[in-house]
């Protein structure tokens, strides 16, 4: 059983005992949350497709970390001028562990 949540604009596969990095999300480590926004829900009798969610079915998580990824660096670079500029860019990202697929 599986589902297809969408968090910060982005979906992701959902299935009980896995885990999956999100954009950052305001909340601390050990608490649980439910995500609402589910797109899709496929278990052993079918798929449940939702236009554009569906009612009734929520995921229930932990937040196991939160964390900040790798670096990217942006360059600008105007060539014969002598402009050169460079910037940096860390993303912060929620580590979530699905604990259960409530379908209601």
């Amino acid at each position: 059983m599986y589902a297809i949540v969408e968090s910060g604009g982005r979906q992701y596969r959902a299935e009980e005992g896995h885990s999956f990095s999100v954009e950052k999300l305001p909340y601390e480590v050990g608490d649980q949350i439910e995500l609402n926004n589910v797109l899709l829900l496929a278990n052993g009798d079918g798929v449940k497709i939702g236009q554009p969610t569906l009612a009734g079915v929520s995921v229930k998580a932990t937040v196991v970390e939160q964390y900040r990824g790798k670096k990217i660096f942006v360059w600008k670079y105007k060539a014969k001028n002598r402009y050169r500029r460079r910037k940096g860019h860390r993303q912060s990202y929620t580590r979530l562990r699905i604990d259960e697929i409530v379908a209601g």
